[in-house]
């Protein structure tokens, strides 16, 4: 199952923008999301891409 790293930023995002409080909890909380949120795309284009088939259409065609 792949990851909708998409999504979990938007969420994130949503996340911090319900901590607008200038308290300290909301302070934390938002520098804590500011991370996860530079986290996703981080982690998202450093996976390994995993290899694929190459499928020759010629052979293919000839098969059905």
């Amino acid at each position: 199952m792949q990851s909708n790293f998409g999504h979990a930023r938007e969420l994130l995002e949503q996340a911090w923008l319900q901590l607008p409080g200038d308290d300290e909890t909301s302070v934390k909380s938002r520098l804590a999301i500011d991370i996860l949120i530079e986290a996703v795309p981080t982690g998202e284009h450093s996976k390994p891409y995993r290899q694929t088939e190459i499928i020759d259409f010629k052979r293919a065609a000839k098969s059905k």
